[in-house]
């Protein structure tokens, strides 16, 4: 892991550098003062993303600035990917066609063109809807309406005005049951506890509950203090735990991987009444095959992988996990992997999308 940070750490460098590189060269014959004026800029935005890790967990400094601190260092990683791409199509036609010019400012302008659109992807996010039949009965009813979220990365990213906004979005759905599969906090619980976001979570409603597994982002956050703000929710926690709705649903929270001493699937799933509807949230999908073995679990619901949240990372995720986003039937079990209701860092949405899932759930009578 340190190897791979360091490579990608040292291929974030060497992009700044050729992008700053084209872009003096572009300049051409500026005066020394507005060299400077671009140096610095260019510079300011580029190691932000430093003072954004460095400074996550400060409790001094202003939200306001935090923010900026957060957009403008996440962002810049985006930035940097799309305009070295460009760069190097760009100085490959240069290569076959000397004539060919501006391809820096071509770069540029198709960068922050998609930089746009990712933006406007990730504020208007889509509503999934699959119909599942589950050939188990409940108590006292055959159908249930859950809304199902992961992925939600509340703090410096999504801030309370995306909360609220998102908190309407699924109390319109009126579920029977919510379900969130892990990443609730982001990389800091004080710009969550800072902005009072409990107060919004608290209008959360769903007639059987709220219910949530834990992701590998509660663990960076801190395990303790995450899970005593959830505490201050509607929100039930479950650690590889499981919860018996009156209607006979079961559901199982697996902890993350996080926690190497986790329960391993065949040990939960023996706690459990398989002759019963069984839902499983595990936010990291691995180990899909296990599951299904089992012949016990419904539905699994998962996130973690954001499908990659901009192209072309989402070729990498669907090379990492068994399935990388979507709806799957294996057997017994009906597996979903969400690419997340919110997103982790930079606010883009390119090729992907921000998404809420609704399962309309039918039961045998």
């Amino acid at each position: 892991m340190p190897i791979l940070f360091f490579l990608l750490l040292g291929g974030y460098l060497l992009g700044n550098i050729y992008i700053f590189v084209r872009g003096s060269v572009f300049l051409g014959q500026i005066s020394l003062t507005f060299k400077w004026i671009y140096g610095i800029s260019y510079w300011t935005g580029a190691l932000m993303l430093f003072a954004v890790f460095a400074l996550r967990s400060s409790r001094h400094i202003p939200f306001s600035l935090g923010q900026i601190l957060f957009h403008t260092g996440s962002g810049w990683l985006v930035f940097t990917l799309y305009m070295v791409i460009f760069l190097a199509v760009t100085d490959l036609i240069k290569v076959f066609n000397n004539s060919f010019q501006y391809g820096f400012l071509i770069s540029l302008l198709l960068t922050l063109s998609l930089l746009i659109y990712g933006y406007i992807c990730y504020q208007h996010p889509d509503k999934q809807v699959f119909n599942i039949h589950i050939n188990k009965p409940l108590i006292n009813r055959d159908r249930l309406k859950i809304v199902a979220i992961s992925d939600w990365h509340l703090g410096l990213g999504t801030d309370i005005k995306r909360l609220k906004r998102d908190v309407d979005l699924i109390n319109a759905e009126k579920p029977d049951l919510i379900i969130i599969g892990g990443d609730l906090i982001d990389n800091s619980i004080i710009p969550v506890v800072g902005q009072g976001m409990d107060k919004e979570l608290n209008r959360l409603h769903a007639t059987m509950g709220i219910y949530m597994a834990p992701g590998n982002h509660e663990y960076i956050s801190g395990m303790e203090e995450c899970a005593g703000f959830i505490n201050k929710t509607p929100i039930t926690l479950l650690k590889d735990s499981i919860m018996t709705l009156p209607c006979g649903l079961q559901i199982i929270g697996r902890d993350d991987r996080s926690n190497r001493n986790r329960l391993t699937i065949n040990e939960i799933t023996k706690l459990i009444d398989k002759s019963q509807p069984v839902i499983l949230i595990d936010h990291q999908p691995y180990g899909l095959n296990e599951v299904e073995a089992t012949e016990a679990v419904d539905i699994q619901f998962s996130g973690h992988t954001h499908h990659g949240q901009i192209f072309p990372l989402s070729l990498l995720t669907g090379y990492l996990f068994d399935i990388s986003y979507g709806y799957e039937k294996r057997g017994h079990t009906n597996f979903y992997v969400s690419s997340g209701f919110a997103l982790w860092g930079p606010p883009f949405r390119i090729g992907t999308c921000s998404e809420m899932v609704v399962f309309e759930c039918s039961f045998a009578e």
